[in-house]
């Protein structure tokens, strides 16, 4: 079985997107516009997952952290199609030109859909969320986009077998939505045409901001046999609620750390993480270097550039020399926040800094940082 992740990432909503999908280093792709939706990611990256893997032979099983994503393969393109691509309200449906060609690439193909709570540690997930905000980055910044290997001939990492039939209530996996022909399905069954109470559709909502065309323009294409739902009948949100993040100081719903470290001690320990954060050896270690930012990691860079962890990831390492160091102070913002103001010289440049460090259960990762230069 083919297991990946697929993912979406807007900037502003609408704004530079991206979208990625990942199964393992020798296995993904990305890509993005330089004005989209988060939405727009989110089906794209099934779209492109499904045409990469077209000619493969296994079962395809796609997580994806998009209930809009899943359901809209699911569920809600079957009972577009048959109002002519119209919500119940007999309003235009969003997106049309990729629901179209994703009807087309679903016909047919044994795909399992299955839920994963985002930003949750799911290796899969985060990596896809990586590479999506890193295109988006490259949009909004002008860089080239990492669009990587693809659906590439070298044998796949290792994976399950088959989904999780049973998983644990704490699990961040959800039980899987089947889509196309399978074991449980009865022989020629097709999809049913509208039942004595029809599918429950998302609800009218207003527009967002118009949605990209893509050039290629998909056909309709014949039924497909669409396995049980196993979510409750969906809303579809306002565009701009689907990606809604958490404000810079919120607390993570982590357990309770334990009893607060001395205040001084602290102070040393995360100025010597900065430190570290900061030196060449962190830049080459890649995992080091992710393990030391927080997922929704932001830089506001001395040239005037924002950098986020998809985007320093993605890019190759910049080695810049030994860095000196000085502590101005700590203050702490909350019981998992503190704010660490420093001075730090760099190839002969200076720079007054700000780091925020929060806590996610026993560790502590950078969540922004600010570089201003000081003159001469």
């Amino acid at each position: 079985m083919i297991v990946a992740a697929a993912d979406g990432s807007s900037l502003a909503n609408p704004g530079p997107s991206g979208w990625a999908w990942y199964v393992d280093e020798a296995h993904w792709a990305a890509g993005g516009w330089s004005k989209g939706t988060n939405n727009m990611g989110e089906l794209m990256s099934v779209l492109d997952l499904l045409r990469s893997t077209k000619k493969a032979t296994e079962p395809l099983l796609v997580l994806c952290d998009s209930q809009y994503a899943i359901n809209c393969c699911t569920r809600w393109i079957p009972a577009w199609k048959k109002r002519g691509w119209r919500k119940a309200d007999n309003k235009p449906v969003l997106n049309l030109d990729l629901l179209k060609q994703l009807d087309e690439e679903l016909t047919g193909r044994k795909v399992t859909f299955q839920w994963v709570k985002g930003h949750a540690g799911h290796p899969l997930n985060e990596q896809a969320d990586t590479l999506a905000r890193a295109a988006a980055t490259a949009y909004q910044q002008g860089t080239p986009v990492a669009t990587g290997p693809g659906f590439s001939s070298a044998p796949m990492s290792p994976g399950p077998s088959t989904p999780p039939e049973a998983p644990d209530p704490s699990s961040t996996l959800a039980p899987p939505a089947r889509v196309g022909p399978g074991p449980s399905d009865p022989p020629d069954v097709t999809l049913p045409g509208p039942p004595s109470a029809p599918a429950a559709d998302p609800p009218p909502l207003p527009d967002p901001a118009p949605q990209l065309p893509l050039a290629e323009e998909a056909t309709d294409a014949a039924s497909r046999r669409v396995g049980a739902s196993p979510f409750p009948t969906p809303v579809e949100p306002p565009e701009p609620l689907r990606q809604a993040q958490p404000d810079l100081f919120s607390l993570p719903p982590a357990v309770r750390p334990p009893r607060e470290e001395a205040e001084s001690d602290l102070v040393v320990k995360l100025t010597e993480l900065t430190r570290e954060l900061m030196s060449d050896q962190a830049q080459l270690d890649r995992e080091r270097l992710d393990q030391l930012m927080h997922p929704e990691y932001v830089a506001h860079q001395a040239d005037g550039l924002i950098r986020t962890r998809g985007s320093i990831l993605a890019r190759p390492a910049t080695l810049a020399g030994p860095i000196q160091l000085d502590v101005l102070g700590g203050d702490r913002l909350g019981e998992n926040q503190v704010l660490l103001r420093y001075k730090m010289k760099q190839n002969s440049q200076g720079f007054l800094c700000a780091a925020l460090w929060q806590r996610t259960g026993q560790n502590w990762r950078v969540r922004f940082q600010q570089f201003t230069p000081i003159p001469g």
